[in-house]
C-alpha cells in the first residue's frame, strides 16, 4: 500500500483524474502511477461488409482483412495510450509531483485493478455519466465493478474540472463503521486542514444528537474545523441534494458501513452511488 493508482482512459474528465491524483499524492507523500488499460471491445470490431465474399478463398480473405484491421487498431491504441500516459505525467509533474510513473496494460480493466491493488493506498477513477445523456460510457460499468470489487479506498472524480478542495461532507449514520471512518480520516493526512461537515439523515432524536456530537468532538480533536447537520428524510433522497447545495468539494463515505450505502454501492446500475452524487466521492476502506 505505497502508491496511488490513477486510472485514465482519455475521456472528458481524465484531466480531473490527473489533478485529483496529483493533489492526493502530494498530500499522502506517496508515488503516483497512472494506469491505462487496453481492452478489446466488441463494439470496436470491423464494420466492413463481407457478405459478398463468396467462393474459393473467401474465408482466408476475410480473416486476413480482419487481422490487418485489428493490427492497425492495436498499434493506434498503443500509441494513443502512450501519449495519454506521457501527457498525464507531464501534467502531474507541473503540479509538483516528483515520484511519477505510467503503466500501459493489455487485459480486462477490473481484473487489472484487482491485480495491482495490493500495492495501492488509493485508487482514483473518473466517471462520465451525465443525466442529460441517453447512454452511459462503457468505463462507468468498470467504475461500478471496481467500487464493489476492490478492498482499497477509491476516489471518484465526477466532474470534468478539478478544484482544490477546502471542505468535505461526511455521510454519517452513527454506526461503529461510521466511527471507524472518522478514525481513518483523523489518522490520514489526505483531508487534514479541510473543513468538515458531518451529515446525518433521519428524524430528530436524542441518540442521533449524541452521535453527531461524538463525531464532531472526535474530528475536532484531530484538528478539524467541524460542523454537523441532521436532515429529515431517507439518505438516498435527501443527502445528495443537501451536499450539492452546501457546495462541498468532496463527499466522504465509509464503504459498506451503512445499509443504505451498501444498497447504493452494491446494488443495481440504477441505484449506484454515482447516480445520486454530483460531488466527487471518496469511499474509505
Amino acid at each position: 500500500m505505497n502508491r496511488i493508482y490513477a486510472c485514465i482512459d482519455g475521456q472528458s474528465n481524465s484531466r480531473s483524474v490527473i489533478d485529483w491524483s496529483a493533489w492526493a499524492a502530494q498530500r499522502l507523500a506517496v508515488p503516483l502511477e497512472f494506469l491505462h488499460v487496453l481492452e478489446r471491445h466488441p463494439e470496436r470490431a470491423s464494420t466492413q461488409d463481407f457478405s459478398g465474399a463468396i467462393g474459393l478463398g473467401a474465408q482466408e480473405a476475410i480473416l486476413q482483412n480482419l487481422s490487418e484491421s485489428d493490427a492497425l487498431h492495436s498499434k493506434a491504441a498503443i500509441e494513443a495510450g502512450r501519449q495519454l500516459l506521457s501527457s498525464a505525467r507531464e501534467r502531474a509533474a507541473s503540479a509538483g509531483v516528483a515520484q511519477l510513473d505510467g503503466r500501459l496494460r493489455h487485459g480486462e480493466f477490473v481484473a487489472t485493478v484487482q491485480e495491482l491493488e495490493a500495492g495501492a493506498q488509493l485508487l482514483i477513477l473518473g466517471e462520465h455519466y451525465h443525466a442529460a445523456q441517453t447512454q452511459k460510457v462503457h468505463f462507468d460499468h468498470h467504475l461500478e465493478e471496481v467500487i464493489r470489487a476492490t478492498r482499497r479506498s477509491v476516489l471518484v472524480a465526477t466532474r470534468a474540472q478539478f478544484a482544490q478542495p477546502t471542505h468535505f461532507a461526511l455521510a454519517f449514520d452513527g454506526s461503529s463503521a461510521a466511527f471507524k471512518t472518522i478514525e481513518l480520516i483523523s489518522s490520514s493526512p489526505l483531508l487534514a486542514g479541510l473543513t468538515a461537515l458531518v451529515v446525518m439523515a433521519g428524524s430528530e432524536s436524542a441518540l442521533r444528537a449524541r452521535q453527531l456530537e461524538e463525531a464532531r468532538q472526535a474530528l475536532q480533536k484531530a484538528g478539524f474545523e467541524v460542523k454537523t447537520q441532521l436532515i429529515a428524510g431517507e439518505p438516498n433522497d435527501v443527502l445528495p441534494a443537501f451536499v450539492n447545495a452546501q457546495g462541498a468539494d468532496l463527499l466522504v463515505m465509509g464503504a459498506f458501513g451503512h445499509s443504505w450505502l451498501k444498497q447504493l454501492i452494491a446494488g443495481s446500475t440504477t441505484s449506484t452511488l454515482l447516480r445520486v452524487s454530483d460531488v466527487p466521492v471518496l469511499i474509505l476502506r
